[in-house]
């Protein structure tokens, strides 16, 4: 079981969909890693009251008071919302209050309930690696293990990384614990991929959009691809029984085979003229040392990181598109603004004008 050292609300952004609401960014350092979650105020309303429900008790701090922050936001509330930075950040301290104070208090019946260890992305009675059923699944939820399972991802790849590097070190138990751990993180992403496209069955009968539903099935696909990638690279073991060295003499060519590629006169042997639309191959420093193998292995992987850069491309794009939905939603209340205040002048304006009609005809 994860054991959690310290927590940490660093900040907190407006997001404008569903709709626009505030969430927190909420930084948890475990005793071998640490991650992030961003959850609204009203998730920490509704884990204090499951605290107090589980426990019997409250826990030792209190929630910061509710203000105008939690009404709807609509056109002219948002626009007083974006004023209001200091109650939101008073907010973020008070919430960190909160947190650091459960994770330092002399009971451990709030930090060690499953609510809580949810709440912070480690739920109770289950490993680290383990994430939440299909049925626990919220649409905030949802994207959260979305990005801790990119996070693993990425965390595979650097094992497969290392897993080469050793090998080429010579360090062949090294090299395997690599591979093993890989394949160990690997099996886990999958089970939790499975989850998580079994989850977006139980949000679609929750009422969310077919559009939404789409786009977070797309995303789930794009997981699943990675892994399926990453399962090919994780297979072609770079070590074998043949001994150590480099890739070409792990992997030596026979005597015969080797006469058959140098004979001229053999079928296979390419033809020493040009071939029209088919350019020579440039060695690199990286391919020359490298067998059939390795070659397959080292494509394979420059093909993943071109996956990967492609998604993070995606994800910045999808960024952009959102603050050009609250660029256009924040023009919007500006024009309606300015309606107001050109109507204003304007009745102002003939105020003006009907007092100046009377001065001249006192005058």
């Amino acid at each position: 079981m994860t054991t959690i050292q310290a927590v940490y609300v660093r900040g907190y952004e407006e997001r404008v969909e569903p709709k626009t609401h505030v969430v927190f960014r909420i930084e948890i350092q475990a005793s071998v890693r640490s991650w992030q979650m961003w959850r609204r105020y009203s998730e920490f309303v509704d884990l204090h009251t499951e605290l107090v429900k589980s426990t019997g008790s409250s826990p030792p701090a209190q929630l910061p008071p509710k203000n105008s922050l939690t009404m709807s936001m609509s056109s002219v509330s948002l626009f007083r919302a974006r004023n209001n930075q200091e109650l939101l950040e008073e907010r973020r301290a008070g919430l960190e209050v909160y947190l650091r104070a459960i994770i330092s208090a002399k009971e451990d019946k709030w930090r060690e309930s499953y609510a809580f260890r949810d709440f912070l992305g480690v739920p109770a009675g289950k490993q680290e690696g383990a994430g939440p059923s299909s049925s626990q699944f919220t649409s905030s939820s949802w994207l959260d293990e979305h990005l801790e399972l990119q996070a693993r991802i990425r965390d595979i790849r650097a094992d497969i990384n290392k897993r080469d590097a050793l090998s080429d070190r010579g360090d062949v138990s090294g090299s395997h614990q690599a591979n093993v751990q890989a394949k160990k993180k690997l099996a886990g992403v999958l089970s939790r991929i499975g989850a998580l496209e079994e989850g977006l069955e139980t949000l679609g009968l929750g009422g969310m959009i077919e559009g939404e539903l789409q786009r977070r099935k797309d995303m789930a696909s794009r997981l699943r691809d990675d892994c399926e990638k990453l399962a090919k690279i994780v297979t072609v073991a770079r070590l074998t029984s043949r001994g150590l060295g480099t890739s070409s003499e792990r992997n030596p060519v026979s005597e015969s085979d080797r006469a058959a590629l140098l004979d001229s006169s053999s079928t296979f042997a390419r033809p020493s003229g040009r071939v029209f639309g088919a350019p020579k191959a440039q060695e690199t420093e990286q391919t020359r040392p490298l067998d059939d193998h390795g070659l397959v292995q080292l494509q394979q992987t420059q093909i993943a990181q071109q996956d990967s850069h492609l998604a993070g491309l995606s994800t910045i794009l999808q960024r952009q598109m959102h603050l050009g939905l609250a660029i256009h939603q924040e023009i919007t209340v500006q024009n309606e603004l300015l309606d107001d205040l050109g109507n204003e002048v304007d009745r102002v304006g003939g105020k003006l004008g009907s007092a100046k009609k009377q001065l001249n005809r006192l005058g």
